[in-house]
């Protein structure tokens, strides 16, 4: 897959793509990451990418020419790129975006800088606006590392584990469930009995309804879309009866709220 980024700010992007599972991905061909300066593609001599807005007020503008142009020179190379402006005004990106990207054979990231991009882009050449989620960044940089490596992880043959993208978090609307790790016995916590049994179907049962009790308490909008199964409803009630007899901490790995 071929991921093609256009941005302000091509150094951000040096050291995360050499490293991890970009990395190796890259060294075995599975993904190729260009990374295009949209400053190269503006015609005065100043370079010049931004404006004022029209209409007044503060800031400065991504102007339309050098992107568009930029996105006419990679439209020459076959196969044409899925055009994702990444913008705060997008939709929120979720795991079934960075699944239908994974189809793709090239995907060409927009980051947006300032106040924002001129909306012709938007709205004339991009196919779909996304956006991290309800928080400020200073440019889609981040963003389309997050981008990258979602999509990345999905493709075959990219993790060790062939299952491993399709049974983690947000695979369905449900977190993942607690994971543990030796010693046994950590400054008095110990991990849960039940890991410890070796009986792998009641284990299965047990993460899946603490895995069901976690989006419950933690995310209650992923735990609306979910369709429950009679089974599925068993093991949420007996993990809500274990919680309720003794610190939720046991069962929920700890962790507190923002």
């Amino acid at each position: 897959m071929i991921f093609e980024i256009l941005t302000l700010f091509p150094g951000m992007f040096v050291s995360p793509l050499k490293e991890s599972i970009l990395g190796k991905a890259q060294e075995r061909g599975l993904i190729h990451v260009r990374v295009h300066n949209i400053r190269d593609y503006a015609t005065d001599k100043h370079q010049i990418t931004d404006d004022r807005p029209f209409g007044g007020g503060e800031g400065m503008v991504m102007k339309p020419e050098p992107i568009v142009s930029l996105l006419d020179a990679l439209r020459t190379e076959e196969p044409q790129p899925w055009i994702v402006l990444l913008s705060p005004q997008g939709r929120s990106f979720q795991q079934e975006c960075a699944w239908r990207w994974s189809a793709l054979p090239r995907l060409a990231l927009i980051c947006g800088r300032y106040e924002g991009v001129d909306e012709r882009v938007a709205e004339f050449f991009s196919d779909e606006q996304v956006s991290l989620g309800d928080y400020v960044l200073t440019g889609g940089e981040l963003a389309a590392m997050v981008v990258v490596d979602a999509v990345t992880r999905l493709l075959p043959g990219v993790l060790g584990n062939a299952s491993s993208a399709e049974v983690e978090s947000f695979a369905e609307p449900v977190l993942e469930f607690p994971q543990y790790t030796r010693p046994r016995e950590f400054r008095g916590h110990p991990v849960p009995e039940m890991l410890l049994s070796g009986d792998h179907e009641a284990i299965r049962r047990w993460r899946r309804g603490q895995a069901l009790l976690r989006t419950k308490l933690r995310r209650p909008d992923l735990f609306a879309r979910l369709e429950l199964t009679p089974p599925d409803l068993k093991l949420l009630h007996q993990a809500e009866e274990a919680c309720a007899r003794g610190p939720c901490s046991e069962t929920l790995g700890g962790s507190r709220d923002c």
